[in-house]
């Protein structure tokens, strides 16, 4: 038998998955889960390529860190089998946690709880169906293991989740400006005094990553549209719960019903019952919600399956309250509702982005002479105080006739 399953991945390749221990996470329920969830959510309302999955970013992810792992070892740095092997694990796994549609689920109808938190409880369910191999991996994911920069790998301002999602994110949107060298960078990772650093003649790969990432941000993950058609969503799952909890009867499959009738604490069974969610219960359930006798519901899934998208404007300043009241008495007016019941059809976001921030996390870059600086202080073209701005912007979505 052939020892490793080769995937053909088509931004990176072909990636070999070791049999065994490797092989067994890709193989198991929870992480075939993730095919059925997509990875930009509902950014396909404005790049319609953009159908990728959780899967295959996990992969991506893992391709990356197996790369890194093997130049690291080329640089003389000892990584023993085991570790390798947990990191690797570990990046599979990142994202195990996720919902459907990314975070619309968060403070929707779960509550308390982050989708980091679920991954964990996750990878403790699957390590008791690997007899304990994962133990390992959860400690470099909980960031409990010595050597600190498997953790760094996993979650940092150079972390393999972001070099994959920024390439592929690229690669599905054709948003073409944000596509990334990660072979580059993979190269010129290094390690100094026990800290994942960048190799001097790297720099400028580092430059254009921040500058790409910032990008991305702006012109894809907070594209006005696809904020605005995310709040569609959050205000027509958090219809369903209401009326649910009011004793109506709405269609929804078992999974998603179990949410919708109460707020979960999070316990053995609720995760049970979040592992069969994914994107297709929420679609299914839209689908039949387009017919409710329920107008607000029925609207907003309308809205939703045949994208009528809020309309959404972008500020600086928060919108004044006479101004977003104004708006709710002409949707009351126009849809013949109680003016309480506008809060379903309109949204107020502030959202805040900073790109880089030396003080949480900086990249350190090393030259020939041993000495590392933090790239705001290496480099020469790079506006790193611009970069480490944060912006906030207002999203006022509200409902279009």
């Amino acid at each position: 038998m052939n020892e490793y399953k080769i995937i053909n991945d088509p931004v990176f390749g072909f990636i070999k998955i070791k049999r065994g221990l490797l092989y067994d996470i890709v193989q198991h329920p929870l992480f075939q889960r993730l095919n059925r969830i997509n990875q930009l959510g509902l950014a396909s309302v404005v790049y319609p390529g953009a159908r990728h999955t959780r899967f295959q970013h996990s992969l991506g992810a893992f391709y990356l860190m197996t790369e890194a792992v093997k130049s690291l070892r080329e640089k003389g740095v000892y990584i023993f089998d085991s570790e390798a092997e947990a990191v690797q694990a570990a990046i599979l796994l990142h994202d195990i946690g996720h919902g459907p549609f990314s975070h619309v689920l968060e403070n929707t109808l779960i509550h308390g709880i982050s989708h980091e938190d679920i991954s964990l409880l996750m990878m403790e369910q699957m390590n008791r169906d690997l007899k304990g191999q994962l133990a390992l991996a959860i400690s470099i994911f909980k960031d409990e293991y010595p050597n600190k920069i498997f953790h760094q790998l996993l979650s940092s301002q150079l972390d393999m989740d972001r070099l994959d999602y920024l390439r592929r994110d690229s690669f599905y949107t054709g948003v073409t400006e944000g596509n990334i060298g990660s072979a580059r960078i993979i190269k010129m990772l290094n390690v100094k005094d026990d800290r994942l650093v960048v190799d001097s003649k790297g720099i400028y790969s580092i430059e254009n990553y921040l500058t790409t990432r910032r990008l991305m941000y702006w012109q894809v993950y907070l594209h006005k549209t696809a904020v605005s058609n995310e709040k569609v969503l959050v205000n027509t799952l958090t219809r369903a719960r209401d009326l649910v909890r009011q004793g109506c009867e709405l269609f929804a499959s078992p999974a998603l019903a179990y949410f919708l009738r109460h707020d979960s604490n999070f316990d053995e069974e609720a995760l049970r019952v979040y592992a069969e969610l994914d994107d297709s219960d929420i679609w299914s359930a839209l689908k039949a919600w387009k017919h409710s006798n329920d107008q607000i519901l029925a609207t907003l899934a309308t809205d939703m399956t045949d994208r009528h998208l809020f309309k959404v404007e972008v500020s600086e300043e928060r919108p004044s309250d006479e101004y977003i009241d104004s708006i709710a008495k002409s949707i009351a007016q126009h849809m013949n509702i109680a003016y309480e019941d506008t809060r379903y059809m309109m949204s107020l976001t502030e959202i805040g982005k900073d790109m880089y921030n030396p003080e949480d996390d900086s990249i350190g870059i090393l030259y020939k002479d041993g000495i590392v600086k933090d790239i705001a202080e290496a480099s020469e073209i790079l506006n790193v105080q611009l970069l480490s701005k944060k912006i906030r912007k207002y999203y006022l979505c509200y409902q279009r006739f």
